[in-house]
Order: C-alpha cells, then sequence, then structure tokens
C-alpha cells in the first residue's frame, strides 16, 4: 500500500509540475502580441493556445506572414487565419471632355430651351465661357447645365439682372 500511494503521490507531482510548465493564454496573448504588433490591421485572439488572427491586410504576403511569425511562440498549438485581403482600390475613371463644337452645340440648345436668350457661351480648348445677364435664381441651373456638358473648365462672367 506503502508503494502505491509514493506512486501515486509522484504521478500527481509530475503532472502538476506538467501543467504548470505550460504557458498561460495570457502569456501566449502577449508574445503573440509582440511578433504581430509590426503588422498593422491584425488582432489575435488565444483561447487554449490555439491563436486566431482577424483583420484586413492589403495583400496575400502580409496575411502569410502574420502567420508566419507565430511559429516560434511557446505554447501556441495551432494557427486559425481568419485575416482577409482588401481588395485593391479601382482606378479612377478617366474623365471625359466633350470636344468644343460639341460644348457650343449642347449648350446653345440647351439655354434656348430654358429661355436663357440673353446667356452666350464662347468655347475654346475645353474651357467654356458664359457672358450675358442672368437672373440670380436662374444661375444655378446655368452653371449646372455648363458643368453637366463635360468642359474643361467653366468660367463664368455673366451679370446678375
Amino acid at each position: 500500500m506503502n508503494r502505491k500511494s509514493l506512486a501515486l503521490a509522484l504521478l500527481m507531482v509530475m503532472g502538476v509540475f506538467f501543467f504548470a510548465c505550460k504557458p498561460s493564454d495570457s502569456k501566449i496573448q502577449q508574445a503573440v502580441n509582440e511578433k504581430l504588433s509590426t503588422i498593422p490591421g491584425i488582432t489575435a485572439e488565444v483561447k487554449g493556445g490555439v491563436v486566431t488572427l482577424s483583420g484586413e491586410v492589403t495583400d496575400d504576403a502580409a496575411k502569410a506572414a502574420a502567420e508566419e511569425a507565430l511559429k516560434g511562440v511557446s505554447g501556441v498549438k495551432s494557427v486559425t487565419n481568419n485575416i482577409t485581403v482588401k481588395a485593391p482600390e479601382p482606378a479612377p475613371a478617366p474623365v471625359t471632355i466633350n470636344p468644343d463644337d460639341v460644348l457650343k452645340k449642347t449648350l446653345d440648345s440647351a439655354y434656348a430651351a430654358a429661355g436663357f436668350s440673353t446667356v452666350t457661351v464662347t468655347v475654346a480648348n475645353g474651357e467654356v465661357t458664359l457672358n450675358g445677364e442672368a437672373k440670380k435664381s436662374d444661375l444655378r441651373k446655368i452653371i449646372q447645365t455648363a458643368q453637366e456638358s463635360k468642359p474643361r473648365k467653366v468660367n463664368n462672367n455673366l451679370k446678375l439682372k
């Protein structure tokens, strides 16, 4: 009986020793945070030695680097990589500038149809210049119509009535 008790006590001491040597989740979390501090946009959560990565990075290389950085961390059993790769920003749409003759015809007909007979339009190198007279209440519509015709620039020389 004495030997059995001694063996049982020895096993219990060894079990406590092995469990005490295993790093806690909070210590693993600290080590993981240190390793990931150079990679912006990534967070990690540790539960039972399993690290779950989340966040957003600009490319696949950064995603792989985050997982690779954790390989030497003591106590990490596995890594679940839930990091997403941000889609690249779309290129801005090219600015379309209508030719001078199209601008002139478009604006002359639009202003005639709207009853702005005192507004004259000149176009040079994509720049629309508005001359003449207009009511203050009509000015916004006149300028907006000019801008919607896709010129390079609108110069307003209108005099308000």
